[in-house]
């Protein structure tokens, strides 16, 4: 009797449960007008289901899913992440209409994933990708290492238009960055990169050859022009179909825009993973970001080769390997104390993939972009320099203040950053917020105390700790431009976000 009342009960459950299999969708316009589909496929069985959420960009298996009566419960994964992860949904059905809700919080100064509602198109449960959507490369041979490519000997130094520009960036303001970066010093004091990212790219022409769009009339004139003021422009594309911004990217045509690049007098290349994840798979990767290596070489133009593919996949076991000079190692950076901090102080422990002509790149500076305090921008170029990372600005150059300016060109800690032994920091010791790192150098040692807690704190370090073994040696506060006096150790009142950074030789 028991039994019964249970399978009676499950019976009106279902009974009760909205009509959920088949594939549902949404179509929508992105930033540059073209039209942009999301795919919702659900198989259901009783009260659970499972399914793939696909754009033209990646795909997601949806887990956990559970009907009740009219709502939903599910989550998804994305097989590209090292970990296996979570993100839980919420849905509402209403006929043929299916609203879905993320429970991710606010990131940064992100705010929630809107609400995304779909409409039934069709009682298929099976995922078929359209044909436009398929995947065309051959299957790479057996990853195998290549030579260094002899670039980047040191972190790349420049400037790039997204963090400030985003979409828009044209030929006017990279050409007035490019005078400003000489008029303010910026050059001299070793930033030589001009880089645009994306929105640059305007499809291809009947020969499939990638075009530059109307915001870039011409861009080997362009290209002439930043060389002329002792500078070097760099480009962005991406192994997928499209970029981040929805825009043409390289695959399938990786030789044909390295010589096109060439052919422009490129001599940067930023490649971004984002809709590479729908037409490869996670251990494609490294093969992928290979091909467009071995496509530069073959052009015979210099280029040095960023892969952003914001550090999956251990990266830094292969990145070298791939053909790269340097590669994300994280999501993308905001111009805030939270974001930055956590992305610098978490590079501790990838210190063993750096070296010459191979970096780990904790995104680009937001140094003069607003969101902190002049204390904060000194601990980012600190810590930036600390790490061996790139140096990428990512402000507007021609209306910086004083203070910015005076923060990216200071040449003592720049020396930190562009020094010839190649060596990143690592964290000594770590007491609440307070901690201290060290950096190996060519000659002595780079020493950095970091307060990142809310009030002025005092920081002591001993030499020893640090690795120096002399007595009384030569110290230098660089950001105080001064020498100081400090036989066996060092002691100060470190500001709140703040940072005292020193060469000890």
């Amino acid at each position: 009797m028991r039994r019964l009342a249970v399978s009676f009960l499950f019976a009106s459950a279902l009974l009760g449960a909205a009509d959920l299999a088949g594939t549902w969708q949404r179509e929508e316009a992105g930033d540059n007008g073209r039209k942009l589909v999301t795919t919702y496929v659900f198989k259901t069985d009783g009260n659970r289901f499972t399914g793939v959420i696909a754009t033209e960009t990646e795909r997601r298996q949806i887990l956990n899913g559970v009907i009740d009566g009219n709502k939903i419960t599910f989550d998804n994964w994305f097989e590209f992440y090292e970990r296996s992860t979570a993100a839980p949904y919420t849905g509402e059905i209403s006929g043929e209409e299916l609203t879905i809700v993320s429970a991710r919080p606010a990131q940064g100064n992100r705010p929630p994933p809107p609400p995304v509602v779909l409409q039934r198109v069709s009682g298929a449960t099976v995922y078929t990708p359209p044909p436009e959507w398929a995947v065309t490369h051959k299957p790479f041979r057996g990853f195998r290492p290549i030579p260094p490519n002899g670039l980047a000997l040191t972190p790349p130094m420049g400037w790039n238009s997204w963090n400030k520009f985003a979409e828009r960036i044209d030929d006017k303001a990279v050409r007035e960055i490019a005078d400003a970066m000489v008029a303010s010093g910026m050059r001299d004091a070793g930033y030589v990169y001009v880089n645009i990212d994306d929105t640059w790219e305007a499809g291809r022409d009947k020969n499939g050859n990638i075009q530059s769009n109307e915001k870039f009339p011409d861009m080997r004139a362009l290209a002439d022009y930043v060389h002329a003021q002792g500078l070097k422009l760099g480009i962005y594309s991406g192994p997928g179909r499209l970029t981040c911004a929805n825009f043409t990217a390289s695959y399938g045509h990786e030789e044909q825009d390295a010589k096109t690049w060439a052919a422009w007098g490129i001599d940067y290349l930023k490649y971004d993973w984002c809709s590479a994840s729908a037409v490869y798979r996670p251990d494609e990767m490294a093969s992928a970001y290979q091909k467009m290596a071995l496509a530069l070489r073959s052009t015979g133009r210099p280029m040095v080769y960023s892969l952003c593919q914001y550090g999956w996949l251990k990266v830094g076991e292969w990145g070298a390997a791939a053909g790269g000079n340097l590669w994300r190692t994280t999501g993308d950076i905001s111009d805030n104390w939270r974001s930055m901090s956590t992305i610098g102080f978490n590079q501790n422990g990838r210190e063993k993939f750096a070296g010459p002509g191979y970096w780990n790149d904790p995104d680009m500076l937001e140094i003069g972009n607003g969101g902190m305090t002049d204390t904060e921008y000194r601990t980012h170029m600190s810590l930036w320099s600390m790490l061996a990372a790139p140096l990428l600005a990512g402000h507007d150059v021609r209306t910086m203040t004083p203070a910015t300016r005076e923060i990216l060109t200071n040449k003592e800690v720049i020396a930190i950053d562009q020094d010839k032994f190649g060596r990143q920091g690592v964290r000594v010791r770590q007491q609440g917020d307070l901690e201290v790192w060290k950096k190996p150098l060519a000659q002595g040692v780079a020493v950095a105390l970091f307060n990142r807690g809310g009030a002025t704190a005092k920081i002591a370090v001993k030499w020893a700790e640090v690795g120096i073994a002399s007595t009384n040696p030569k110290v230098r506060d660089l950001w105080a431009h001064k020498d100081v006096a400090a036989p066996d150790g060092f002691s100060a009142e470190v500001p709140s976000h703040g940072v005292v950074m020193l060469r000890v030789e």
